[in-house]
């Protein structure tokens, strides 16, 4: 998730920098309406970049407006009967096991009230160039979508509206050991977001929110988004992942292997040694307790004693993975390059 989110945003910063170097513009021509993704035999092979669970349903999201689901952990999938657009899809999540809400670029923002069989684009801005890159779903019908430039918009009606917020955080004092991310230092109420692209939002409980973000900003909720916090960070380079393990327990998965545990709700981290220099975009808790965290180059990072240590079980076909969620007690679904399948840890 995090390789194809953090190249997208990079393609977008580039057609900023030549449209302001053009110079000022014409008045703006109407977009055209959105082309609806179209059906294709291979859907669950394509580029796919972020997965959820609907009750016991599966449902992975990504290139083209693809979107597909699993009624057997990821056994065998099925393509949407229909979905409003073609744009890149890069996040989705579900209030209950009918209604989600998938994200992706051009700002679209598509709701389902049918887990995943059908969807309605209920928001997009392809004018603004701020693809979003991730969303939260509360039950109670909350939701949080991120993305490029510090890219903020919430619903409290289920997705039916959105507004745009401001993202600016206020940084935590630094601990021992740790350093504040380059935004933290002379941070204000207004600049304290620093136009980072915010890469994924995850829940903890229903306050306790989690934010990774590029440059080494991680941030944190204890108000379901209400107000946000910078923490300490354990280094410069992206985040690309949240996993909360229970409790104040967390891991942060970023850029070139690097993955670190807080065991105080991120105000201090240390380092986990992982045997990759692969980026690390995607982890899951399974039944049980085993951890595993995804990543580029067919990575799988597994832990059988609650994240003190992880073993590298390198995929022979080295195809990136974007995201997992557990589909057994050692088994996990996952979606990447290669579309979407399961996987059986320590199976090789």
């Amino acid at each position: 998730m995090g390789y194809w989110r953090a190249a997208l945003a990079a393609l977008v910063a580039a057609a900023a920098a030549l449209s302001a170097a053009a110079g000022p513009p014409g008045p703006a021509p109407a977009p055209p309406a959105p082309l609806p993704a179209e059906r294709v035999p291979l859907a669950a092979h394509s580029l796919l970049i972020a997965l959820a669970a609907a009750g016991e349903r599966l449902v992975a999201v990504g290139d083209r407006g693809v979107i597909v689901y699993s009624d057997d952990r990821g056994v065998s999938w099925r393509q949407a009967a229909s979905v409003p657009v073609q744009a890149l899809l890069t996040g989705v999540c579900f209030f209950d096991a009918r209604r989600g809400v998938a994200v992706g670029h051009d700002e679209a923002i598509l709701l389902t009230a049918d887990a995943g069989e059908h969807w309605q684009l209920v928001h997009d801005a392809p004018e603004a160039q701020r693809p979003l890159l991730d969303v939260w779903c509360a039950a109670d019908g909350a939701a949080i979508a991120v993305g490029a430039y510090s890219t903020y918009l919430t619903s409290a009606d289920g997705g039916a509206s959105w507004s745009v917020r401001a993202f600016a955080p206020q940084p935590l004092p630094p601990v021992k050991g740790g350093t504040r991310g380059a935004a933290a230092a002379g941070a204000t109420d207004e600049t304290a977001g620093g136009g980072y692209h915010l890469n994924r939002i995850v829940g903890a409980s229903a306050a306790r929110l989690y934010i990774a973000a590029e440059a080494g900003h991680l941030y944190r909720s204890d108000d379901a988004g209400a107000h946000w916090r910078e923490l300490v960070s354990p280094y410069a380079g992206s985040f690309f992942d949240v996993l909360p393990l229970g409790g104040e327990a967390l891991l942060a998965s970023g850029m070139r292997g690097n993955l670190y545990a807080s065991g105080d709700g991120g105000a201090s981290w240390r380092r986990l040694e992982t045997g990759t220099v692969a980026m690390l975009d995607g982890a899951a808790l399974l039944p049980g307790g085993t951890i595993a965290v995804v990543g580029l180059s067919g990575t799988v990072l597994v832990s059988r004693d609650g994240g003190a240590s992880f073993t590298l079980e390198q995929q022979a076909d080295r195809s990136g993975l974007s995201a997992a969620v557990p589909a057994g007690p050692q088994t996990l679904a996952v979606v990447g390059e290669g579309g979407a399948r399961t996987l059986t840890l320590g199976a090789h």
